[in-house]
């Protein structure tokens, strides 16, 4: 099975879910995951930066400067 496979038979199978659902409370918490899911995944963004700067991966901005100088 492929990874798209997968994935689209997971997307079907909550897709069931959620039609066939009766609990007004999980309902609510699906709708707050779709909302949030640009938040958390900048968050997670951030952390990684964060991550990267404790382990001192970073680049001077005089370095990012002339690593991508022909697309400023």
């Amino acid at each position: 099975m492929t990874m798209d496979t997968y994935i689209s038979s997971q997307k079907l199978d909550l897709i069931h879910w959620i039609t066939e659902l009766d609990d007004v409370s999980v309902l609510a918490q699906v709708n707050a995951i779709k909302e949030n899911a640009g938040l958390y995944a900048e968050m997670l963004s951030i952390e990684r930066g964060l991550d990267d700067l404790q382990q001192g991966k970073i680049v001077s901005h005089t370095q990012a400067k002339k690593r991508y100088e022909k697309w400023l």
